[in-house]
């Protein structure tokens, strides 16, 4: 008697189906995060309502307060949710400067990183037909400038966050060279905004509102874009001026 043989299957089917199955874990885990709400507590009228009883909470659990403030930063930027701003200003008020800074310095590369692989391996086709338009200049720019056309967008934030991730997803640079350089040109960025939290932390009452410290912080802010702006340009003007000093 024959025995029946079962069909293999090709390498390209599992790997479909691989695909297939995580956009679907995906899809489910950004659909549960709407059908939750838990956009709500992501605002910091929530935050500030909260604030006494989350820092009582980080001084007794510190280590775990920190460890699952990563793991949601990382999370909420690999799936591209929104809210990163106010959980940048949260950590700042929680867990004070230099933590919030390296923690979330390294959750919100790791899960820029995380978008860009999902998007290079998973998401190809739905990112180009979704954001043909910017991600054209996208390419355009990695073509002309490489790397530093990242660093750019990076300090200079033209392009939102999550599309740039899923932009460079579908270039050819390396996810490493990736990871470095966003963590380069987010950092300024991100100091800025923790310090921010970190003051608002530190309201007590709406008289602290006109602090010198917290009016500084809000300055610094709201100058930031401008002076990173310059800084880009310089940077790109001393870029192309070398290899022309060169040819003479």
């Amino acid at each position: 008697m024959t025995p029946v043989q079962t069909p293999h299957k090709t390498p390209s089917q599992t790997s479909g189906r691989k695909k297939v199955i995580l956009l679907l874990l995906l899809a489910a885990a950004v659909a549960l995060f709407f059908i939750l709400e838990l956009d709500q507590y992501l605002t910091l009228s929530y935050i500030k309502s909260q604030q006494e009883a989350l820092q009582s909470f980080t001084r007794q659990h510190t280590f775990l307060t920190l460890l699952a403030y990563a793991g949601a930063y990382i999370a909420a930027s690999a799936l591209s949710l929104p809210g990163a701003a106010v959980m940048t200003l949260a950590g700042g008020a929680l867990f004070g400067f230099w933590p919030a800074l390296v923690v979330i310095s390294f959750a919100s590369s790791i899960g820029a990183t995380l978008a860009c692989l999902v998007s290079r391996y998973v998401l190809r086709s739905w990112v180009q037909q979704r954001f043909a338009t910017p991600l054209s200049r996208i390419d355009s720019g990695i073509t002309t400038e490489g790397p530093f056309y990242l660093f750019t967008l990076r300090l200079v934030p033209v392009f939102p966050f999550f599309l740039v991730n899923l932009g460079m997803g579908l270039t050819s640079l390396p996810l490493r060279t990736f990871y470095w350089i966003s963590q380069l040109g987010m950092l300024p960025g991100t100091a800025v905004y923790v310090n921010a939290g970190r003051e608002l932390g530190q309201l007590e009452s709406l008289s602290g509102i006109l602090s010198p410290s917290l009016l500084a912080s809000f300055a610094l802010l709201g100058l930031f874009p401008l002076g990173a702006r310059l800084l880009a340009k310089r940077l790109r003007a001393k870029r192309h001026a070398g290899p022309a000093s060169r040819h003479l």
